[in-house]
């Protein structure tokens, strides 16, 4: 980029809106805020001195005063559809957060009123986007697995999970048949997003556990309530092919001479040990070659936010004339297995999709 891309964020300065808020702080040279909606005044007025951007009571107020390229919607999915709605009226480009709306017929609204009309609109799923999640896909783009076929995903919950498990099994709208079920047990209350435990307690643990038959290929999804944030469950990632498979880090491949290869996925960090470089990841390699290089380094970011710092970038091309990179019609794919997954689970009967408007085009 030339210059750096402007947006501005509607949101009242949560704990989403304000990854992008250090994300542009940390990368200036390629990302400006250019003001924010906060409804509450003295809220804006904290987030005003906090982050030395400007805060606005109404969207009307923001666009009559700034130019952004686009605007990251920051608020929860029952309050997205109106603003999405205002803003494609006026031709803005939009990145919103997951899930773009709370059920099937919100979704099926966004369809009609604004994919269906062209709306210039794209989805902050970051998922896939994680440093070592695009790692796992180039080795998949390699062909060193073969054809995938199977997918064991331990990361998230629902419409996250799913977005990893298509995304690495090559699926679009493919129908599924979901079984699911969920086991209860108790372990020790962890961290949560207002931070660590403060109190040794036990609490109840749900774990969530579907089979995504995609008809010749495979998706299980194994969650259990704020695994991400705890300190005792480890999250896990398996992709099998015919030639091989990806277990977390670990590459184990068996070639057309009839040998076995094996491989780690090895981050490669800069600041450790005696290196002077400054402290940022500088990529993940297979064996010797990368198959991820930061393209925010030296820029000193966690997973999670190079992630969305990633989204932001593709969001910055797409505003520009470029390529969609996760769009309503995916977001909302996913989202939808995922309502399908809790029904399987609630229900504990066989749930099967059913081809939803937004694919018409796919």
């Amino acid at each position: 980029m030339d210059k750096p891309a402007t947006f501005s964020i509607v949101g009242g300065g949560g704990f989403r809106a304000q990854y992008f808020l250090r994300i542009a702080q940390a990368l200036p040279e390629q990302f400006r805020v250019s003001g924010m909606v906060v409804r509450d005044e003295s809220k804006g007025q904290e987030m005003e001195s906090r982050w030395g951007v400007a805060t606005y009571r109404t969207l009307d107020e923001l666009l009559a005063r700034e130019r952004p390229d686009f605007v990251v919607l920051s608020v929860p999915p029952s309050s997205a559809m109106n603003y999405m709605l205002e803003l494609a009226e006026r031709g803005m480009p939009v990145l919103t957060e997951t899930p773009p709306a709370p059920d099937l017929d919100g979704l099926l609204r966004l369809h009609d009123l604004l994919t269906r009309k062209g709306a210039r609109i794209q989805v902050a799923e970051q998922y896939p986007l994680h440093p070592l999640q695009q790692a796992r896909e180039a080795v998949i783009r390699s062909g060193m697995l073969g054809i995938v076929n199977q997918v064991t995903v331990s990361i998230s919950h629902f419409y996250h999970a799913v977005s990893l498990i298509r995304k690495f099994l090559g699926i679009a709208f493919e129908d599924v048949r979901i079984r699911a079920m969920r086991f209860e047990s108790e372990w020790v209350a962890g961290p949560t997003r207002s931070g660590p435990p403060t109190e040794d307690k036990l609490v109840k643990s749900e774990r969530d556990l579907a089979w995504l038959d995609f008809g010749g290929k495979l998706g299980i999804y194994d969650f259990t309530k704020d695994q991400h944030r705890s300190w005792i469950r480890s999250n896990h990632l398996c992709i099998r092919g015919e030639r091989g498979e990806i277990f977390d880090r670990r590459i184990s491949i068996q070639d057309p001479s009839c040998r076995q290869i094996q491989l780690e996925l090895h981050r490669v960090n800069k600041g450790e040990y005696e290196n002077a470089e400054g402290y940022f990841l500088q990529g993940i390699m297979a064996g010797e070659r990368w198959v991820y290089e930061n393209p925010f380094a030296p820029a000193r970011l966690y997973d999670d936010e190079l992630a969305i710092a990633e989204c932001l970038r593709k969001m910055a091309a797409y505003a520009a004339g470029g390529p969609s990179f996760y769009g309503l019609p995916d977001a909302s794919q996913d989202h939808y297995i995922g309502m399908l997954i809790e029904q399987a689970i609630r229900t504990g009967e066989t749930v099967v999709s059913e081809r939803q408007p937004w694919s018409e085009s796919f």
